[in-house]
């Protein structure tokens, strides 16, 4: 699906809205090896329970799946292994405080290719209750009864 911006999305996590209540929306690049950008291109990306986590003052993002590259050899790569994320000191350290402080989980929201280059959006991220997700539940229902009504 290519929209007008000339960023092509991969995959979305719509379970992360549906879970959270989510804010403060960033773009970073993500550092592949080998075969994973070919996967990309031609399979995509799962990322419905992947989460980040900062690591010596790095960013990762964890249980982000990419398939096997088909025509990969031996060098394929590992569909779950964690991948470093290229953010700015000043963000990870932005990141890492909100985490800490505030009780944040951070999560990604999408991948995308943006002029040939992978991306992912990742949030902060606050849990939501049970209450709320019935309420996100009821949203949807009402807007959705509207919108086949009129």
């Amino acid at each position: 699906m290519k929209s007008s911006t000339g960023i092509k999305i991969i995959a979305e996590n719509r379970k992360a809205h549906f879970n959270y209540f989510l804010s403060e929306f960033t773009e970073c690049g993500i550092s592949l090896r080998g075969t994973e950008i070919k996967s990309l291109r031609v399979k995509g990306a799962t990322i419905g329970d992947s989460y980040i986590v900062i690591r010596n003052k790095e960013a990762e993002i964890i249980n982000m799946y990419i398939a096997p590259y088909d025509q990969g050899n031996i060098f394929n790569h590992d569909p779950l292994r964690s991948r470093k994320l290229l953010l700015h000191k000043k963000e990870i350290v932005w990141f890492e405080r909100k985490m800490q402080a505030e009780g944040y989980t951070i999560v990604p929201t999408k991948i995308y290719f943006k002029r040939g280059k992978a991306k992912v959006e990742i949030a902060l991220a606050k849990g939501k209750k049970a209450y709320d997700k019935r309420e996100t539940i009821k949203q949807r229902d009402i807007a959705r009864d509207m919108k086949n009504h009129y």
